[in-house]
């Protein structure tokens, strides 16, 4: 009969040494979980769960735009989406635009119809979409000049990340939007998903043309986004 080499010898009697205190260990954690493990497997996310599942575990005013538009964690803040209410006015104290809304619809090319260009102190918004404070992306479009003058959105590209802007609503409420950021892109090169983003948070975009006039195609070459979420109430 062949006899365990050495090595084997002490690793067995290293297994028997250690054999009844692991069994014991195991019996001990295994009854720490079920008195206090089944609470934290119901309210927390596994970890390496998808960020999907991540953001479905969490309430939907836990999660919060970050400066470049998406949506991310931060800290629970009741309070930041108002009933559906049509708006009636928006201003923008830095750059002096104090505006009636009217309602746009989306044109055959799947792009937000823009506002009569024969006015230059209005703007609209996608009436058959979210409204300004409503749970979801809200967006409001404005001419940059008209033919003759300068128009509402002429002076948009002032506007810096922290300034603040206001819509007044049919239902008699306010709602308070802080910029995240203030973006151009080629038209070309339009971000749509990001822009037209379906979040669970009060955003806003604001819209206007930007660039240079393309005389042949009778239109400016860029967009210019302003990006901002609601403020939460005083």
């Amino acid at each position: 009969m062949t006899r365990p080499d050495p090595v084997s010898r002490v690793a067995s009697r290293r297994r028997a040494r250690w054999l009844v205190p692991a069994v014991f260990w195991t019996m001990v954690l295994a009854a720490l979980l079920l008195v206090f493990g089944r609470p934290m497997l119901d309210t927390a996310p596994a970890r390496g769960a998808s960020s999907e599942a991540a953001a479905a575990a969490a309430p939907d005013h836990a999660r919060l735009p970050s400066p470049d538009g998406s949506a991310s964690a931060a800290a629970p803040l009741d309070g930041l989406a108002m009933p559906r209410s049509a708006p009636i006015r928006l201003r923008i104290p830095k750059i002096g635009v104090d505006a009636p809304f009217t309602g746009l619809e989306i044109g055959p090319s799947g792009a937000l119809n823009p506002p009569p260009a024969d006015d230059t102190n209005l703007v609209g918004w996608h009436a058959s979409g979210i409204s300004p404070g409503e749970r979801g992306t809200a967006l409001i479009a404005g001419h940059l000049d008209t033919a003759t003058a300068p128009a509402v959105f002429a002076r948009l590209g002032e506007l810096d990340a922290g300034d603040r802007f206001e819509v007044k609503r049919s239902d008699g409420s306010s709602a308070a939007f802080v910029i995240d950021s203030v973006e151009k892109f080629h038209k070309d090169d339009f971000p749509d998903e990001r822009v037209y983003d379906d979040t669970p948070d009060a955003l806003v975009r604001l819209i206007t043309c930007a660039g240079t006039y393309d005389r042949t195609a009778k239109d400016y070459t860029e967009n210019l986004v302003v990006f901002a979420h609601l403020q939460p109430a005083d």
